[in-house]
């Protein structure tokens, strides 16, 4: 029996979360390193019929000039992640993958895009409904290409700057509209992205905060071509945290009286938000949910800060003042450290499957039992981690 082909395309191709994940997958497939990371392997999930690392095909759209074995030995040499041995043994594959990845499609682009792409065939459109074409033969020419039996569009590109939706983005016939308005940020491009997979039959994954498939026009045709989407913004690190401390302080009855939260990263992520626009769809993202899970909303405060020489690792500060039986004040402060692609990546690789998968058995719309990954879950208001995994737990055990 031929095994399946899965493609994954990815907006972002050769950005640090899309190479590393091609890696993972490169070397899970190889036997070179455990599953480590991914949730689809627990033991508990065994007996499911997630596709083997093996089928995965990869592709993309990126509007850098770059490979895949370049960016992954770049994040080698500034972050310390990774092996020679693993690189090595991945190199031909990345390389084969590489020779999937277009150029990318630019639509209205801000001071920072323009910044980043230095691909010197990177393609600008002026018409929405041009770049939603351009993406879509892309992605068809992917598929037929490489015969593939599904494909996965992913978005893990830089985080766009929020948008003010309208009476126009809440049905399919409105949202169609806008693919004629020329007035800048009426469609940001995550969501010119979402409307051409979705409207091709292509389930689509949102690892960012941007707007993506978020907006009630994109689940209106996401139901109408009967397309399974998930989303948004991968949580990985304080806010994956938050989810599982603050039901923690609830259930005890002690009131927290602020929680405040300071980021550091570098990366070309970190760059990105070191623009005030693009920085207010993060922290709106991470600031949301200790009011939903408190039941009132303490005094709190994020910050994102671009920090160059960290590359790839974040750090997050936390400090929680809460009070006690008494009256009593106290504090809870702690630390966390990873390296963002790498906590990221297996996550990736997971809900992918989870894509696939749910496609193959004729779901559509938000996937709302995937809510344990995102910080921002579409159709889904309890950030409650536990909860958020009993309903993930439900879903694929029945």
């Amino acid at each position: 029996m031929l095994e399946r082909r899965v493609g994954i395309w990815m907006i972002g191709a050769c950005g640090g979360v899309a190479s590393t994940t091609a890696l993972g997958i490169a070397a899970l497939a190889r036997g070179l390193v455990p599953p480590t990371g991914l949730v689809t392997a627990l033991p508990r999930f065994a007996g499911t019929d997630f596709d083997t690392y093996s089928a995965f095909v990869f592709g993309g759209h990126d509007i850098r000039q770059t490979s895949l074995p370049r960016s992954v030995e770049e994040l080698h040499t500034r972050a310390g992640v990774f092996s020679d041995r693993v690189l090595h043994a991945c190199a031909a594959q990345l390389q084969e993958w590489s020779s999937n990845i277009r150029p990318g499609i630019v639509y209205q682009p801000d001071a920072v895009t323009r910044q980043m792409a230095d691909r010197p065939d990177v393609r600008f459109t002026s018409s929405a409904r041009d770049a939603v074409d351009r993406i879509q033969a892309d992605l068809r020419s992917f598929q037929s290409e490489r015969s593939l039996d599904q494909l996965i569009v992913v978005n893990a590109a830089s985080t766009e700057p929020p948008i003010v939706p309208d009476d126009r983005h809440a049905t399919l016939a409105g949202l169609k509209t806008l693919l004629d308005d020329p007035k800048p940020g009426t469609l940001p491009v995550s969501t010119l992205y979402a409307f051409a997979a979705l409207d091709a039959g292509y389930p689509y994954l949102n690892l960012t905060p941007s707007s993506g498939a978020s907006l009630p026009a994109l689940e209106e045709l996401a139901l109408s071509r009967q397309v399974p989407h998930a989303g948004q913004d991968l949580k990985t690190g304080e806010t994956l945290l938050k989810s599982v401390l603050a039901p923690m302080f609830a259930r005890r009855n002690l009131r927290i009286l602020s929680w405040v939260g300071h980021n550091i990263l570098g990366n070309r992520d970190g760059q990105v938000l070191s623009d005030p626009e693009h920085k207010a769809s993060k922290v709106r993202s991470k600031d949301a949910l200790l009011a939903e899970l408190l039941g009132y909303r303490p005094q709190s405060h994020v910050s994102i800060e671009y920090i160059e020489s960290l590359d790839d690792w974040k750090t997050a500060w936390d400090h929680v003042h809460f009070e006690g039986f008494f009256g009593t004040k106290m504090t809870l402060q702690f630390t966390w450290q990873g390296c963002d692609s790498v906590l990221a990546a297996p996550l990736v690789i997971d809900l992918v499957r989870l894509l696939a998968r749910a496609q193959r058995r004729h779901e559509r719309g938000a996937l709302t039992a995937l809510a344990s990954f995102f910080k921002s879950p579409i159709g889904v208001s309890d950030h409650d981690f536990v909860r958020q995994f009993t309903l993930l737990e439900q879903y694929l055990l029945g």
